[in-house]
C-alpha cells in the first residue's frame, strides 16, 4: 500500500468519541497506515468539568493524549474526526481547531486531503447527522475529499443507519445504545482506502 498518514482527531467530554477514535486508530494502524491520535484542546473551565463526575474522570484519564495542532492537519493525508453534537454542530473545542487552519487553507495545503466524520448524541435524532454534514460543509471549503461510508458494510444499518458517518446514541450514564465498533472500523478502512488511491495518484 502507499504510505498513508492518518490523523484521528477527536473531542470527547465523557469518553464516547474517544472510544470511537481509538477503534478507528486501531483499524488503520493494523492496515499499515502511519497514525496520530490527537484530541482537540479542552476549553471548558475546570469548574464546569468538576461538576460532572464522568467528564472529570475522562479528562483525568486522557491527560496523556496529545493535543491536536494545526500542523497535524498539514501532516496527514487523511483525517478521521469523531465529535459529539452540540445543537446540530461541532463542539467549540473542535471548531477552534478548524478556525486556526486559515493559514493552511489560504496556502492550499488542505486541498485533496481525505476525510470522514463520526458523531454522538443522547437521543437517536439528537443532531448526529447534522453535525457530520455541517462538518463536511466546512471541509468542502478546504478542498477536502469526503470518504463517507455510505452503505458499503451492513454494519451501517445497526449503527445509526445513515450513510454520512457512524453515529451513536449515548444514555445518561454514557453507555452506547448501538453496537458501532464494526461500523467505525469499516469507515476508518474506507477512509484509508480512498486516501491510498489519492496518494498513489499524486506520486
Amino acid at each position: 500500500m502507499a504510505n498513508v498518514k492518518v490523523a484521528v482527531i477527536y473531542y470527547s467530554s465523557t469518553g464516547t468519541n474517544y472510544k470511537m477514535a481509538k477503534w478507528a486508530e486501531d483499524a488503520v494502524k493494523q492496515a499499515g497506515a502511519e497514525v496520530k491520535l490527537v484530541k482537540a484542546p479542552e476549553l471548558a473551565p475546570m469548574e464546569a468539568i468538576e461538576q460532572n463526575p464522568a467528564w472529570k474522570e475522562h479528562y483525568e484519564a486522557t491527560k496523556d493524549v496529545q493535543e491536536a495542532k494545526v500542523d497535524d492537519l498539514e501532516w496527514a493525508d487523511a483525517y478521521i474526526f469523531s465529535v459529539p453534537t452540540r445543537f446540530g454542530n461541532v463542539p467549540a473545542q473542535f471548531k477552534q481547531l478548524m478556525d486556526q487552519a486559515g493559514g493552511l487553507w489560504f496556502q492550499g495545503k488542505l486541498v485533496n486531503k481525505v476525510a470522514s466524520a463520526m458523531s454522538s448524541a443522547q437521543n437517536p435524532h439528537g443532531g448526529q447527522e447534522a453535525t457530520i454534514l455541517n462538518l463536511y460543509t466546512s471541509l468542502f471549503h478546504w478542498g477536502v475529499l469526503i470518504a463517507a461510508p455510505g452503505y458499503t458494510n451492513d454494519a451501517a444499518f445497526s449503527s445509526g443507519g445513515n450513510p454520512y458517518g457512524t453515529s451513536v446514541t449515548v444514555d445518561a450514564e454514557g453507555n452506547m445504545q448501538e453496537d458501532v465498533e464494526e461500523a467505525v472500523r469499516n469507515q476508518a478502512l474506507r477512509t484509508l482506502q480512498v486516501a491510498e488511491m489519492v496518494v498513489k495518484g499524486q506520486q
